[in-house]
């Protein structure tokens, strides 16, 4: 059963990064493209919903997997990543801020994709 919540939770949660890649650089250049005007509207209120809900779920899913055994080194992996991204991006211009999100996706999902094997092979 293991292995199978794993591979469900790896593709979900892939979907996830490449979802919130595009509406990240979608919302950034949005801002971006409109120097000295007021700023840009962000997501709507359903759009924000869903995606705070879907990063508390992918969180907890990450402190899950810290009790795994199989999966623990991936998810320590993951939150790493996502705490030295987070604190880039913070102090970051707002064009970095997309840079850095991309490379901190592509090691997430690459770690995600890394999980995804190793639970297929436990099947």
């Amino acid at each position: 059963m293991t292995p199978l919540f794993l591979l469900i939770g790896c593709a979900a949660f892939a979907a996830l990064e490449i979802w919130q890649l595009v509406q990240a650089e979608r919302l950034l250049r949005r801002r971006t493209a409109l120097p000295g005007t007021a700023q840009a509207p962000g997501p709507d209120e359903r759009q924000a919903r869903r995606w705070s809900l879907a990063l508390l779920a992918y969180w907890l899913w990450l402190v899950g997997l810290l009790f795994l055994p199989l999966a623990r080194m991936h998810a320590l992996g993951l939150l790493l990543a996502t705490m030295i991204g987070f604190s880039l991006r913070r102090g970051a211009e707002r064009l970095w801020t997309l840079r850095l999100l991309t490379f901190e996706g592509a090691i997430r999902i690459g770690l995600l994709l890394s999980l995804a094997a190793l639970a297929w092979r436990r099947l």
